[in-house]
């Protein structure tokens, strides 16, 4: 069954001191669009993570966020770097005898100063397993949601299909009948003419103006288009690309139906199938 590019998947670990996360989140795009946002801790696992996400998705726009937040436990573990504070406090009083306006620094600039407060610290080794395990679940999740909203989309695909059959259904009968009218209507206005309209010459006219207005080919293009989305949607796989070429090829012999038709119930039931592919060209649109 096809699958959609719409999708969220989220999930979390503990880890010592801190709490991990990863989200996940997709929707629809022409080919494939990656944008991960990670913290420095993990920033050089972003290629071996691109790689995995691009392993696993072929088309959409996806993007990974992964967060890391200190623990309450990991909080109470922090502690000053002395010697750190020793020497920011020896640059701040130079600063102070060489710009004696300058603002002294506070408790909190002190703290927030890079290296003065040492955080603890898990094994990088640990952080790489751990990451790439959730982002590996994450993907598992999220294939899942796709899956799900990729059968409800095949569900939307098949009612249009059910639609369109149906509009042909109406108009294929009428077909003969349409081509019958449209000859004696031309032939009666040949006739008021004071014309023959059994002169071999008006006769190759009227048989060429009818085949102008006989649907039946249309009719019988929109029918095997319809089978192959029947066919393209129950094989599944990447069938994005292949169902809005199809959608295309249906909106073009819809149109065709239209722009020939002679009778109002042809222009109503092409009408019908416009509004009808139109809803299967929306639903296209997010198949991955």
């Amino acid at each position: 069954m096809i699958v959609s590019m719409t999708g969220f998947a989220a999930t979390t670990a503990e880890l010592p001191g801190l709490t991990l996360s990863v989200d996940l989140r997709s929707v629809n795009h022409r080919f494939l669009d990656l944008a991960l946002r990670l913290p420095d801790e993990v920033r050089a696992l972003e290629p071996a993570l691109r790689e995995m996400l691009a392993a696993a998705l072929r088309r959409g726009k996806v993007e990974c966020r992964v967060t890391l937040n200190r623990t309450q436990q990991g909080a109470a573990s922090l502690a000053v770097d002395p010697q750190r504070v020793a020497d920011l406090a020896l640059a701040a009083a130079e600063v102070a005898r060489s710009v004696p306006a300058a603002r002294p620094l506070s408790v909190h600039e002190i703290l927030r100063w890079p290296g003065v407060l040492a955080e603890p610290t898990i094994p990088s080794t640990l952080l790489v397993e751990r990451l790439t395990a959730l982002v590996a679940e994450a993907l598992h999740e999220l294939a899942a949601a796709r899956r799900r909203e990729g059968e409800k989309t095949a569900a939307v695909l098949f009612s249009c299909c059910n639609g369109i059959e149906t509009q042909v259904a109406r108009v294929l009968p009428r077909v003969p009948a349409i081509h019958a009218a449209y000859s004696d209507k031309l032939a009666t206005r040949l006739r008021e003419a004071n014309l023959d309209p059994n002169e071999d010459r008006l006769k190759q006219e009227l048989a060429l103006f009818a085949t102008k207005v006989d649907v039946a080919e249309e009719l019988a293009r929109l029918t095997a288009h319809v089978a192959e989305v029947r066919r393209v949607v129950a094989a599944g796989g990447s069938a994005g690309k292949r169902l809005d070429f199809l959608a295309q090829e249906l909106h073009r012999e819809a149109n065709t139906l239209g722009s020939k038709s002679v009778d109002a119930e042809v222009t109503q039931a092409s009408l019908e199938l416009k509004v009808l592919i139109e809803q299967m060209r929306e639903q296209v649109q997010n198949v991955e």
